[in-house]
């Protein structure tokens, strides 16, 4: 069955009509990470989540598989150990959405870092993370630094260390992670709320889940369920009765886009703001993102929103290290805001708790995962499940194998190592020229579905004449036709965003090709006008709240939620 919400009502029967091993709650990458584990060990695995896959935290990161360079500060040495070799095998089972990015953290006079603490800190880091020797630290003078990038601060400059992070795509990632497991016979289905909790004997042994786009509600049965639900675990916690001892804290984390025009920035930087923080600046696809905030937030987690004291933050940084770009608020092109579930830590402030993952079990048998960081989203789901297999061992007698993820390439990733991708996309690439596609086009394409891209261009070519019929460009109506076909998108958000950041990174695309897009879906789900009136104002209002930041987040009219009921 292909993972279409052009099949959800399929998708549904099979999640009312059996008995799962395993639930889980919440498609972001923890959730996914865990579904896909467990369905490689042979588990029967379900997972829903109420939003889009990745809609919450993984979606909204910094956008960086990174092994935690600034957790060395906080001593939390086996943390980096742990997030920094993870980097390496997230990198091979996905080379098309991870990427190595040299790194600048420029160290200034009365800065955080100086040479010696700096030298030292990233030859530890080397050694924790299982850094191999290509991508080992070097240390610049302030001359080389300059060389590498000429708009960081000269005053007071001492010079620099130079180092490897990977830079991502969180939520093709996510989403790359949650179709493996699809594959490997998982069913997973957006959308789907859960409302309740179901119990036997004291045990929670199922939940009710309701349908954001038909509102049908219906029971879901499983052995053992999952509480992977990031901002919203306490929620679940809340209706099994077990929230208590250990709480979540969310944080807000803020990020601005700005044109390459205007900051033209060459090299990705770490680096020191007013306060003593440390922020990224990152080049990506002709534009340049910066970030990020960290703040308490108790507010709605579904809609975080941008204010103006965390967009005149972000702007005085970039000014302060960049005083030659002289960033102002009419430069930001867009921005994105998520809330990042930390475990409550008394008199800490937001940048000082720890990212560190815990697991809770409740007297019901609700198992919950809460924390942790992108980077470890695989060994967090080894860890959960080897605890469900130790369960089904002891309880049903069932052997289950050992973890099969770490050499286990997502969807897209069988393209025989990063090594290999070069060559893989090259070849590639004809083909697409073939069916219209300029090599650029083509290219770009192939880097961002990998191994996926035969069903991209086989798709293009059996629906070319729809591209021509709805005027969209061919290379956006190869990621729609495919994104409906076989990436689970309900919304036009969904695609515009989450499928390929083009709300993000190339917002003039959005606004050009907005109204044919949703055409398009239009057809393809059979929406009413009504429904499709609903959704294009979403995607206005997701460009408005791009831009346009708010006094506080209650001053900002909610967004008409793309998951309610129609």
């Amino acid at each position: 069955m292909k993972f279409s919400n052009l099949n959800r009502i399929e998708i549904a029967t099979k999640l009312k009509n059996k008995r799962f091993d395993i639930l889980v709650i919440g498609g972001g990458i923890t959730g996914a990470g865990i579904a896909l584990d467990a369905a490689t060990r042979g588990m029967s695995t379900a997972l829903v989540e109420m939003q889009d896959f990745a809609a919450g935290t993984s979606s909204r990161s910094t956008k960086l598989v990174h092994g935690g360079l600034r957790y060395l500060k906080q001593f939390e040495v086996k943390m980096v150990a742990e997030v920094g070799k993870e980097r390496a095998i997230v990198y091979e089972n996905g080379p098309h959405v991870t990427t190595p990015e040299w790194m600048l953290l420029p160290m200034h006079t009365g800065g955080t870092f100086g040479p010696f603490s700096t030298s030292i800190g990233l030859r530890v880091y080397d050694f924790l993370a299982g850094v191999k020797k290509s991508e080992r630290r070097s240390m610049l003078s302030a001359e080389q630094t300059l060389a590498k990038e000429p708009l960081v601060k000269k005053d007071g400059l001492k010079g620099a260390g130079y180092y490897v992070e990977y830079r991502t795509d969180d939520a093709r990632l996510t989403i790359e992670v949650m179709k493996a497991a699809v594959e490997n016979g998982a069913t997973a289905c957006n959308y789907t709320k859960v409302t309740k909790l179901i119990y036997k004997n004291g045990k929670v042994v199922g939940v009710v889940g309701e349908d954001q786009i038909t509102g049908e509600k219906y029971e879901i049965r499983a052995k053992k369920i999952v509480n992977a639900a990031g901002p919203w675990v306490d929620h679940i916690r809340e209706m099994d009765k077990s929230k208590k001892g250990k709480t979540l804290q969310l944080s807000k984390g803020v990020h601005l886009v700005i044109d390459q025009s205007r900051f033209p920035l060459k090299q990705a930087i770490y680096f020191d703001t007013p306060d003593g923080r440390m922020v990224f600046a990152i080049p990506r696809d002709g534009k340049a993102y910066v970030g990020t905030t960290d703040t308490f937030y108790n507010e709605d987690a579904v809609h975080p929103q941008m204010t103006k004291s965390d967009r005149t933050y972000i702007i005085n940084a970039i000014n302060y290290m960049f005083p030659e770009v002289k960033i102002t608020e009419q430069d930001i092109e867009s921005s994105w805001a998520g809330v990042r579930p930390l475990i409550y830590e008394e008199g800490k402030n937001a940048s000082e708790i720890s990212r560190k993952d815990e697991i809770w079990e409740s007297n019901s048998g609700l198992i919950t995962i809460a924390g942790g960081k992108l980077t470890g989203y695989r060994k967090m789901a080894e860890t959960v499940v080897d605890l469900l297999v130790d369960k089904f061992q002891s309880g049903e007698g069932r052997t289950l194998p050992s973890c099969q993820t770490r050499n286990m390439p997502i969807s897209g990733g069988n393209v025989g190592g990063s090594a290999n991708l070069n060559s893989y996309v090259a070849k590639q690439v004809q083909n697409g020229t073939e069916l219209g596609l300029s090599s650029k086009e083509a290219e770009k394409l192939t880097r961002m579905y990998g191994s996926n891209i035969d069903s991209v261009f086989n798709l293009l070519k059996e629906n070319k004449d729809d591209a021509v019929k709805y005027k969209l460009p061919l290379d956006l109506f190869a990621k729609l036709i495919y994104a409906i076909e076989h990436e689970m998108i309900a919304t036009p958000i969904d695609f515009l965003n989450r499928r390929t950041g083009s709300i993000l990174f190339d917002i003039q695309t959005v606004r050009k090709y907005k109204k044919q897009v949703i055409n398009y879906m239009s057809a393809k789900f059979g929406w009413s006008d009504k429904v499709q009136a609903k959704y294009s104002l979403a995607v206005e209002e997701a460009l408005v709240s791009a831009v346009i930041p708010v006094d506080e987040p209650n001053d900002f009219p909610q967004a008409v939620s793309e998951n309610k009921k129609n």
